[in-house]
């Protein structure tokens, strides 16, 4: 596993830095103040959180003013598909040699 998919696989290990990535995709660019009023944890929680995903690649940030807004960077989800995509291809062929091996037994 490559350094930017074991950061990517902490960082969204946390249950609380996923529902807020998944907010961030669902209702789009947010506040922290907004963010904080539904995650049910401190303002500097929030903050902290949302530091560890901008690290990962998984959230970009904005100031306007007095205020920052983060959005979600799906890009930042490639390692994982790319990690998805080989496990995929992984087990396909472990069926296929599965499948051969039972078709063979059969005869």
């Amino acid at each position: 596993m490559s350094p930017g998919q074991n950061l990517l696989f902490k960082t969204l290990a946390d249950p609380t830095r996923r529902a807020i990535f998944e907010r961030l995709c669902r209702e789009g660019e947010q506040t922290v103040g907004a963010l904080t009023d539904q995650a049910g944890i401190s303002q500097p929680a929030v903050s902290k959180h949302l530091g560890i995903l901008k690290g990962a690649g998984l959230v970009l940030d904005r100031h306007q003013g007095r205020q920052t807004h983060y959005s979600a960077q799906l890009g930042g989800l490639a390692p994982l598909i790319d990690w998805a995509s080989q496990m995929a291809g992984f087990w396909e062929r472990r069926f296929d040699d599965l499948e051969d091996l039972l078709k063979r037994m059969d005869q």
